[in-house]
């Protein structure tokens, strides 16, 4: 394994599963415990480890491979210390997963292996891949322009209207949106806001999510868009693993009236990493999971 570790952690329906990244093999180790708590929809630590246990003596009688393709890795748990902890690779992962012959293990299996056909699986797929796109012309970020470049790649072929700014009004949680009326004056003034400071960048983004240019997609779409400008400017980018999801979803209600929440959020959140893959995998990873349905 090489020195330089990548962390990952995905979430599946609100359940973390931590991964390590293998520079040598070139391939993601993900952890065993973390995958049978959800197989088993167990909380408690002790008895998802008991049950691992009695698996694998079962799995070892039955002189399974699946045993002997396991990892012993360090990863970081709950307390914030790294223990030794049992690890597979993808398709190790996938065996274990028909161990558990139950519902919650297919709906795994669809999330686990990029299969969900929902628009948020793929679409989510869609945002992979924006890593590697090149897409949007270092002129045009921060732009209206590349916000509809990245909502139209995110969800085309999803969504009828992908890329297209609104023409209804909408509200959430009876919030109004931006009047669709007058939403091409109020695109071209957020454009024309300057985004030099981290402050300037922020107000910019704030406008940008009370705008809600689109029908649906605006908060994943956005994210990405601002990370794109915090790159260009400031030469970072956020890592959202390092932001809870109800602080965050608060601190945006709030910031139509005081963005102060968000920008420490955001403040605390910045990184220098930003040609980093795997911190922008990451990053999807949370932003999805930001606008799941409790």
């Amino acid at each position: 394994m090489s020195s330089n570790i990548k962390i990952s952690i995905r979430f599946f329906h609100d359940r973390e599963v931590r991964a390590i990244w293998d520079e040598e093999n070139n391939k993601w180790w993900f952890s065993v415990l973390d995958i049978v708590a959800i197989l088993t929809e167990q909380n408690d630590y002790a008895k998802t480890r008991n049950y691992w246990k009695y698996l694998k003596r079962k799995l070892r009688k039955e002189k399974n491979e699946l045993v002997s393709a396991t990892n012993q890795l360090k990863l970081t748990a709950s307390d914030g210390k790294k223990y030794l902890t049992d690890a597979l690779d993808s398709n190790g992962v996938i065996t274990l997963a028909k161990h558990f012959p139950n519902n919650k293990a297919v709906k795994f299996l669809d999330w686990f292996t990029y299969s969900d056909n929902s628009i948020d699986g793929q679409s989510k797929k869609k945002a992979y891949s924006f890593f590697d796109s090149n897409l949007i012309k270092e002129d045009e970020v921060g732009t209206t322009k590349s916000l509809q470049q990245i909502h139209a790649y995110i969800f085309g072929g999803l969504y009828d209207f992908a890329g297209q700014i609104r023409q209804k009004n909408i509200s959430k949680g009876g919030f109004q949106f931006a009047v669709a009326h007058f939403l091409g004056n109020t695109l071209k003034k957020i454009e024309q806001m300057p985004e030099n400071t981290f402050d300037e960048i922020v107000d910019k983004y704030v406008d940008m999510n009370i705008a809600h240019p689109f029908m649906e997609g605006n908060g994943r779409s956005a994210r990405i868009w601002l990370d794109l400008i915090f790159k260009k400017r400031l030469k970072l980018c956020v890592d959202w693993s390092k932001i809870n999801k109800n602080d965050y979803m608060s601190a945006m209600i709030e910031s139509s009236t005081n963005s102060t929440k968000l920008k420490s959020l955001l403040k605390n959140a910045l990184t220098d990493e930003i040609n980093s893959r795997e911190m922008f995998m990451k990053g999807i990873d949370y932003s999805y999971y930001y606008e799941e349905n409790e």
